[in-house]
Formats: structure tokens, C-alpha cells, sequence
């Protein structure tokens, strides 16, 4: 993929679903294999995520054997207490070292089909180190495009404590992508009421 000037050369993107979560709202449930529409939510969002990458990892930490059974290597953290998505962020770059990452929630199974295309266009021609998707009403940290140059400073980070994930990126000064045109794109199904629209 196209890289900035000054920018380290990076291997081809890694297209990464965060499924790490507690599913607290969801009662205690395994979100990504919480059915919507018929199908579960992880299934649909691989759907969507598998065109836009050559190569996709899931970082859960419940269900691993259920989640490679569909085909995808499944990565916890190496962090205990689940201390949140970007833990998952820094396991897949423990593990896939100098790859760029597009980060995808599990519970969002209608995202953006040109989510990969649109953050990669704004990243390249940028000295930021990351891209997020603005959905037109508030930012989508989770929508984002990270070059690996960033694996360091998140290891460090998440040494200090748990992380809030969109004041990270605003720390590391990540770029923001327009996203208004499709907002119902980034909808995320968190509560078992929200799976009845």
C-alpha cells in the first residue's frame, strides 16, 4: 500500500476484528457469535471485511477454537483482565510485526465496503500514523488504519494502564477520515435490544 514520505515500509495490511470484549451488555455473551438477522455477527463482518484485505486476523479472548473453526487464526491478549480493544491491537502486531492494521469492531456488521479504501487514500498522503473514521455525529476509533510505527508507543502505553481508546488516538495524533455519507454504516449492536431493529 502507498505509504507517506518518511514513512517505514510496512507489509501488506492485516485486516483485524476486535471480538475481545466481556459482551457485558449483552449479558455476559460471546458478541460476535450473537446472531442478528439470522446469521451471527462475526460471520458478517468477516463478509464485509474480506474483500477490502488480503489476510484478516480475530482477536478474542472466549471461544478461541469456535472463532478458528471459521477459518482465520484467533489471537487473545497477552494482557490480563481484559483491559480492552487495544490490547487486542497490540497482540495482533506481537504477532504479525511490521504489518499495517485496519481495525474492525465485531459488533458492527454493516461497516463501510470502502472503509479500507478511503482511510488508506487519506493515510498515504499523511504524516500521521494512524486514520479513523468519523461517522458525520462522533469519531469511530475503532474504524482505523494504524501503521505499525505505532506498535512501540501502544506497548508502552498499555504498560501504564488501561487505555481509552479514543483519546489514544487523539495522543498519537491519527488522522480523521469523513465517513458522514454512510453513517448507518457504523451502527454497533451492544445490548440485546439493539438486535431487534
Amino acid at each position: 500500500m502507498p505509504e507517506a514520505p518518511g514513512a517505514n515500509p510496512s507489509y501488506p495490511p492485516i485486516g483485524l476484528v476486535l471480538a475481545g470484549g466481556q459482551g457485558r451488555r449483552m449479558g455476559g455473551r460471546n458478541k460476535g457469535w450473537v446472531e442478528y438477522r439470522g446469521r451471527p455477527l462475526v460471520e458478517q463482518v468477516l463478509e464485509r471485511l474480506r474483500p477490502q484485505v488480503d489476510s484478516i486476523v480475530i482477536s478474542a479472548n472466549t471461544d478461541i477454537d469456535r472463532y478458528r473453526a471459521l477459518g482465520f487464526p484467533c489471537l487473545p491478549d497477552t494482557r490480563p483482565d481484559y483491559p480492552g480493544p487495544l490490547a487486542g491491537i497490540a497482540a495482533a502486531w506481537a504477532h504479525y510485526p511490521g504489518h499495517t492494521l485496519l481495525s474492525v469492531p465485531v459488533d458492527a456488521p454493516c461497516l463501510p465496503p470502502d472503509l479500507a479504501e478511503r482511510l488508506d487514500q487519506t493515510l498515504a498522503v499523511s504524516a500521521a500514523p494512524a486514520a479513523m473514521a468519523h461517522d458525520g455525529a462522533r469519531l469511530q476509533p475503532l474504524f482505523a488504519l494504524l501503521r505499525p510505527v505505532l506498535a512501540a508507543r501502544l506497548e508502552a502505553d498499555l504498560a501504564d494502564g488501561s487505555l481509552a481508546v479514543g483519546r489514544w488516538f487523539r495522543d498519537i495524533g491519527a488522522t480523521v477520515v469523513d465517513f458522514s455519507d454512510q453513517p448507518d454504516a457504523f451502527i454497533n449492536l451492544n445490548t440485546p435490544e439493539d438486535l431487534t431493529g
